[in-house]
Protein backbone atom coordinates (compact mmCIF):
# COMPACT_ATOMS: atom_id res chain seq x y z
CA UNK A 1 0.00 0.00 0.00
CA UNK A 2 1.05 3.49 -0.99
CA UNK A 3 1.44 6.54 1.04
CA UNK A 4 -1.47 8.04 -0.19
CA UNK A 5 -3.93 4.84 0.43
CA UNK A 6 -2.35 4.94 3.94
CA UNK A 7 -3.33 9.04 4.43
CA UNK A 8 -6.95 7.99 2.58
CA UNK A 9 -7.37 4.73 5.05
CA UNK A 10 -5.87 6.73 8.53
CA UNK A 11 -8.82 9.74 7.41
CA UNK A 12 -11.40 7.23 6.90
CA UNK A 13 -10.44 5.26 10.11
CA UNK A 14 -10.50 8.72 11.87
CA UNK A 15 -13.92 9.53 10.99
CA UNK A 16 -12.56 12.32 9.00
CA UNK A 17 -14.17 13.65 5.93
CA UNK A 18 -11.67 15.47 3.03
CA UNK A 19 -13.34 18.43 3.84
CA UNK A 20 -13.16 18.48 8.08
CA UNK A 21 -8.85 17.68 7.10
CA UNK A 22 -8.19 20.63 5.05
CA UNK A 23 -9.92 22.60 7.41
CA UNK A 24 -8.00 21.13 10.36
CA UNK A 25 -4.89 21.60 8.42
CA UNK A 26 -5.80 25.05 6.89
CA UNK A 27 -5.45 23.32 3.34
CA UNK A 28 -7.78 23.22 0.25
CA UNK A 29 -10.09 20.29 -0.06
CA UNK A 30 -9.03 19.56 -3.52
CA UNK A 31 -5.22 19.29 -2.33
CA UNK A 32 -6.57 16.48 0.09
CA UNK A 33 -8.15 15.01 -2.89
CA UNK A 34 -4.94 15.15 -4.73
CA UNK A 35 -2.88 14.01 -2.06
CA UNK A 36 -4.80 10.90 -1.62
CA UNK A 37 -4.80 10.39 -5.45
CA UNK A 38 -1.32 10.22 -5.43
CA UNK A 39 -1.13 13.50 -8.02
CA UNK A 40 0.50 15.82 -5.47
CA UNK A 41 3.26 14.48 -3.44
CA UNK A 42 3.40 15.25 0.12
CA UNK A 43 5.82 17.05 2.56
CA UNK A 44 7.68 15.10 5.37
CA UNK A 45 6.24 18.34 7.12
CA UNK A 46 2.76 17.36 5.84
CA UNK A 47 3.19 13.76 6.94
CA UNK A 48 3.95 14.93 10.20
CA UNK A 49 0.51 17.18 10.35
CA UNK A 50 -1.18 14.05 8.94
CA UNK A 51 0.21 11.89 11.27
CA UNK A 52 -0.84 13.80 14.30
CA UNK A 53 -4.46 14.99 13.58
CA UNK A 54 -4.81 11.30 12.24
CA UNK A 55 -3.65 9.70 15.53
CA UNK A 56 -1.25 7.04 13.66
CA UNK A 57 2.73 7.12 13.88
CA UNK A 58 4.79 8.59 10.78
CA UNK A 59 6.02 5.57 10.35
CA UNK A 60 3.37 3.87 9.58
CA UNK A 61 1.83 6.29 6.74
CA UNK A 62 5.50 6.29 5.32
CA UNK A 63 6.19 2.80 5.06
CA UNK A 64 3.15 0.49 6.49
CA UNK A 65 2.39 -2.01 9.13
CA UNK A 66 5.10 -3.28 10.89
CA UNK A 67 5.02 -5.61 13.91
CA UNK A 68 5.93 -2.48 15.72
CA UNK A 69 3.24 -0.50 14.87
CA UNK A 70 -0.48 -1.57 15.45
CA UNK A 71 -3.46 -0.76 13.13
CA UNK A 72 -4.21 2.73 12.50
CA UNK A 73 -8.02 1.63 13.40
CA UNK A 74 -7.09 -0.19 16.68
CA UNK A 75 -5.54 2.86 17.98
CA UNK A 76 -8.53 5.30 16.95
CA UNK A 77 -11.17 2.90 18.54
CA UNK A 78 -8.59 3.02 21.65
CA UNK A 79 -9.17 6.64 21.73
CA UNK A 80 -12.48 6.57 21.40
CA UNK A 81 -12.86 3.85 23.58
CA UNK A 82 -10.86 5.67 26.82
CA UNK A 83 -13.78 8.22 26.62
CA UNK A 84 -16.82 6.26 27.17
CA UNK A 85 -18.39 5.79 30.31
CA UNK A 86 -17.70 2.72 32.27
CA UNK A 87 -21.70 1.36 31.98
CA UNK A 88 -21.48 2.08 28.01
CA UNK A 89 -18.19 0.26 28.14
CA UNK A 90 -20.11 -2.60 29.67
CA UNK A 91 -23.01 -2.56 27.60
CA UNK A 92 -20.30 -2.40 24.35
CA UNK A 93 -18.46 -5.12 25.87
CA UNK A 94 -21.99 -7.31 25.79
CA UNK A 95 -22.80 -6.03 22.24
CA UNK A 96 -19.76 -7.42 21.21
CA UNK A 97 -19.57 -10.88 23.16
CA UNK A 98 -23.03 -11.09 21.06
CA UNK A 99 -21.78 -10.53 18.31
CA UNK A 100 -19.23 -13.16 18.87
CA UNK A 101 -21.38 -15.60 19.74
CA UNK A 102 -23.57 -15.18 16.59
Amino acid sequence: MSVPNRLREARDAAGLSQAQVAKKLQMHRPTITEIEAGRRRVTAEEIERFAKLYGVPIEWIVSGPSDKSPDPRIMIAARELSKMSQTDLERLMKMLRMLRKS
